[in-house]
C-alpha cells in the first residue's frame, strides 16, 4: 500500500498541532449501551499514540443511520465515555459536528487533548452524492485542525464509502492510514496475493443478493466455499428442495442454479437444518434432513452433521476468511452452526492457519458466544469493507490515500 502511515506522521512531528482521525465508533446500542465495544477498543491505538505524542486530537466517527439530522437516540455520548474509558484519559463530546461547539472546544485544545466530534452522520452533507456539498462539510472539518493539521483514516468499516470525512478531507490536509487501516489492508492484500492452500471461505448471513459479487469473485480462487446462515436456502431450493418458510430470494434462485452448476466441487451447502415453528428464541425446534423441510418450519440454523462436516474441511485448511454467521446465533438454541464452524477456524489457526473473521455480525458472534479472540489470526472491524475489497471492488477511502502519496513521490 503506497500510502504514508502513521508512523510517518509521528516522524514529521505533531506536538502541538491539530490532527483530525476518522474512526470507525459504529458499535451497537441497546438502549443506550453498548452491547459490543470492539470497534471502540480497535480504534484506540491509533489515538492514544497521538495523544501521547502531543496532538490535538479531533475524532470524527458515526453511528446507525441518522437521517442527516441530529437523533437523541444515536448520539456518540455513550461512545465518548467508552473511548475515554479505554483510552484512561478525557474526551471531551462536542455538541455538534462542525458547529459552535465544535469551533469553540477545538480552539480551546491543549496539547494531548482528544475531541469527538457528535455522529457525523446528523450533517447530511456527509454523505451526500454532491461533491460540492461533501466539499464544504470537509472544509468545515479542517478548520477544526487548522492549517498545518493532518488527517488519519482509521475507520476501516468506511472506507468503501466516498463521504466527506473518509474521502475529501484526505484531498485536503497531508494524509496518513491509521494503524487499524494499515492492519486491515495488510491482511487483505495477503488474502488476495497467493494465499496459502487449502483456502477455505466461509460465508453466511441472510441475503445471497449481499454476498453475489464476492461469491461470483472468490470460488474461482478458493478450494472450498462454504454457504451457511439465511442465504443457504435460496440455494436449496436451487437444487429443487423445499424450504418451508425459511428466508427465501425467489429471485435469486436461478442465479444460484448457475452457481452450483458452475462450481459444484467448491460450494459445500448444509446436509441437515434446525428447523423452529416461528422465529424466535423459545420456538419449537427440531433437526431435520435439508430435503425435509416441513411445510410451515423455517431454518434458523444449520444442523449438527453440516457443522460436523464443514468443520472437518475447515480444519485442514491452511487460509480462512469467514463472513456471516451460520444461523440465528443470538438465539441460544440457534448458535450450535455459528460456533461449531468458529471453534474448527480456531482449530485451524491452533495448527498454523491464517484465518481472518471478517467483521461484522461474525465478529459479534465471536465475542457473543465467548471464543477466543487470539484464536484468530485477524479480526475486521468492516465487514463491507472486507467483503468490496475481496470483490476487487476499489475503496475510497483507501484510493485517496494512495493516489496522492504516489503524485508527491
Amino acid at each position: 500500500m503506497a500510502v504514508k502511515t502513521l508512523q510517518d506522521l509521528l516522524n514529521e512531528g505533531v506536538e502541538g498541532r491539530g490532527v483530525l482521525v476518522r474512526s470507525d465508533l459504529n458499535v451497537p446500542l441497546d438502549n443506550g449501551t453498548i452491547t459490543d465495544p470492539g470497534r471502540i477498543v480497535a480504534s484506540v491505538p491509533t489515538i492514544k499514540t497521538l495523544a501521547e505524542a502531543g496532538a490535538k486530537v479531533v475524532v470524527t466517527a458515526h453511528l446507525g443511520r441518522p437521517k442527516g439530522e441530529p437523533d437523541p437516540k444515536l448520539s456518540l455520548a455513550p461512545v465518548a465515555a467508552k473511548l475515554a474509558e479505554e483510552l484512561g484519559r478525557n474526551v471531551q463530546l462536542a455538541g455538534d459536528v462542525v458547529g459552535q461547539d465544535a469551533l469553540a472546544r477545538s480552539e480551546g485544545l491543549t496539547d494531548g487533548d482528544v475531541l469527538l466530534l457528535e455522529n457525523i452522520r446528523f450533517d447530511p452533507r456527509e454523505t451526500s452524492k454532491d461533491d460540492a456539498q461533501r466539499g464544504k462539510l470537509a472544509r468545515a472539518l479542517v478548520e477544526l485542525v487548522g492549517d498545518d493539521g493532518a488527517f488519519v483514516s482509521d475507520g476501516f468499516g468506511v472506507v468503501h464509502r466516498k463521504q466527506a470525512s473518509v474521502y475529501d478531507v484526505a484531498q485536503l490536509l497531508p494524509h496518513y492510514a491509521g494503524t487499524l487501516v494499515a492492519a486491515e489492508v495488510e491482511v487483505l492484500q495477503k488474502l488476495t496475493t497467493e494465499p496459502e492452500r487449502p483456502y477455505a471461505v466461509v460465508l453466511g448471513g441472510s441475503k445471497v443478493s449481499d454476498k453475489l459479487a464476492v461469491i461470483e469473485a472468490l470460488a474461482p480462487k478458493v478450494d472450498t466455499l462454504v454457504i451457511g446462515g439465511g442465504m443457504c436456502f435460496t440455494f436449496l431450493a436451487a437444487q429443487g428442495l423445499s424450504v418451508g418458510t425459511s428466508l427465501l430470494q425467489e429471485e435469486m434462485v436461478d442465479t444460484c442454479k448457475d452457481l452450483l452448476d458452475r462450481f459444484a466441487d467448491v460450494i459445500h451447502l448444509p446436509v441437515d437444518i434446525v428447523v423452529a415453528d416461528k422465529f424466535a428464541a423459545d420456538a419449537e425446534s427440531k433437526t431435520v434432513p435439508a430435503h425435509e423441510i416441513p411445510d410451515g418450519w423455517m431454518g434458523l440454523d444449520v444442523g449438527a452433521e453440516s457443522a460436523k462436516r464443514f468443520a472437518a474441511l475447515l480444519t485442514e485448511a491452511k487460509t480462512v476468511f469467514w463472513n456471516g454467521p451460520m444461523g440465528v446465533f443470538e438465539f441460544e438454541n440457534f448458535a450450535a452452526g455459528t460456533r461449531g464452524v468458529a471453534e474448527a477456524i480456531v482449530t485451524a489457526t491452533g495448527k498454523g492457519a491464517f484465518t481472518v473473521v471478517g467483521g461484522g455480525d461474525s465478529a459479534a458472534a465471536v465475542r457473543t458466544l465467548g471464543l477466543p479472540e487470539d484464536g484468530f489470526s485477524h479480526i475486521s472491524t468492516g465487514g463491507g469493507a472486507s467483503l468490496e475489497y475481496l470483490e476487487g471492488k476499489e475503496l475510497p477511502g483507501i484510493s485517496v490515500l494512495e493516489d496522492t502519496a504516489r503524485e508527491s513521490e
